[in-house]
C-alpha cells in the first residue's frame, strides 16, 4: 500500500483541494467523510466539500466533556448549511467504568490514564465513525504540532484500514483564517479567546503569547505526547 500512497501523493502534489476532494468525492461516493471536531480547520473543510457535494458525510465525536462553545458551533453549522452533523458517542457502561477505575479527573494523573481516557471517549466512537468507509478527511497541519511534521497529503491508516486525505496539510495558519474570514464560515468562538486547538473542555486551555498553537492541550504532558492516538501512525 506504501507504493501507492507515494505515487497518489505524486499525483496531487501540485493540484488543488477541490480538484483532489472532488476526485475522492465522486470516486468513494457514500464511503467517504469529514471527521470534524468543528475547529478552524475542520469548518474550512465543511465548506469546500458542502459547496462539492452537499450531501457528503461530516461526524463528529462527542466525548461528553465538550466546551458549549463547541456545541454552538455545531448548531451553527447545522443550520447555515442545512445540514445534521452525525454525532458519535462514548459508550455509555465504558464511560461509566472509566469513572470507577481513575475518577471524574483521573486523566491527569499519568499520560496512560490520560489515554485510556481517550479510548474511550474518542478512540472507540471514531471506529464505529469509520465503518464501512474507504475514506476519511481531516483537518490536520504539519504546522500543528511536532507530531505531525512528517504527515503526508495522503496516507493509509493502517489501524482502521482505509485512506486518509490531510487537504489542509500545507497550509498554514493565517491562510486557514484568511478562508474563513472571506467566505463567512461560522467558526469556534474559543478561538477569539485563544484557543487555538480545541478539545475537551477540561484538557484545553488557551495559549500564552509565544507557545506552540498545541500548547493547550493536555498542557501537563511532553509535547511528544500531545495526541489522543486517532492520528498516530499504527496505533
Amino acid at each position: 500500500m506504501s507504493t501507492g500512497i507515494e505515487g497518489l501523493n505524486q499525483r496531487f502534489k501540485d493540484e488543488s483541494i477541490g480538484f483532489l476532494l472532488g476526485t475522492y468525492l465522486e470516486a468513494h461516493k457514500g464511503r467517504i467523510a469529514l471527521a470534524s471536531s468543528f475547529g478552524v480547520e475542520d469548518q474550512v473543510l465543511t465548506d469546500i466539500l458542502l459547496r462539492i457535494d452537499p450531501t457528503v458525510k461530516i461526524f463528529t465525536l462527542d466525548t461528553g466533556r465538550l466546551p458549549e462553545e463547541t456545541y454552538s458551533v455545531m448548531e451553527e453549522t447545522n443550520r447555515k448549511y442545512g445540514i445534521k452533523v452525525q454525532v458519535y458517542c462514548p459508550d455509555r457502561a465504558a464511560v461509566e467504568a472509566l469513572y470507577q477505575t481513575q475518577g471524574i479527573n483521573g486523566f491527569r494523573e499519568s499520560v496512560e490514564n490520560r489515554k485510556a481516557c481517550c479510548q474511550v471517549r474518542k478512540m472507540e466512537p471514531l471506529r464505529r465513525a469509520l465503518s464501512g468507509l474507504d475514506v476519511w478527511i481531516t483537518g490536520l497541519r504539519r504546522a500543528q504540532s511536532p507530531t505531525r511534521e512528517t504527515m503526508q497529503l495522503i496516507e493509509w491508516d493502517e489501524t482502521n484500514h482505509l485512506i486518509k486525505l490531510n487537504p489542509l496539510i500545507e497550509w498554514d495558519e493565517e491562510r486557514v483564517w484568511d478562508y474563513i474570514k472571506t467566505n463567512k464560515v461560522p467558526y469556534n468562538a474559543l478561538h477569539n479567546q485563544g484557543y487555538p486547538s480545541i478539545g475537551c473542555a477540561p484538557c484545553t486551555r488557551a495559549i500564552r503569547e509565544g507557545e506552540d498553537i498545541r500548547a493547550g492541550r493536555w498542557w501537563w504532558e511532553n509535547p511528544e505526547h500531545k495526541e489522543c492516538g486517532l492520528h498516530l501512525k499504527g496505533k
